[in-house]
């Protein structure tokens, strides 16, 4: 994969969601796929994107934030628009 983090994030979990056939994926989960797809990007990246810089529901602490994933609770995340 080649790109930004986030836009290696999201080709991922469209990918993990389509795979499951529900709109639902975990960080793990996310962390595996990039990593079995040659990432550049670290771990704690890949996470800070997901729970923070990415998710619309999260405490903004970032400069620019995007709203690509929801958290559902109990380690879960959704893509907000397939």
């Amino acid at each position: 994969m080649k790109g930004t983090c986030r836009e290696e994030l999201l080709l991922a979990t469209r990918e993990i969601i389509k795979a499951k056939g529900v709109n639902r994926f975990t960080i793990k989960e996310a962390v595996e796929y990039i990593k079995r797809n040659n990432t550049t990007f670290k771990e704690s990246t890949i996470k800070t994107h997901i729970t923070s810089r990415c998710c619309s529901n999260a405490a903004n602490h970032h400069t620019v934030t995007y709203n690509d994933y929801e958290a559902l609770g109990n380690g879960e995340y959704k893509v907000i628009n397939l």
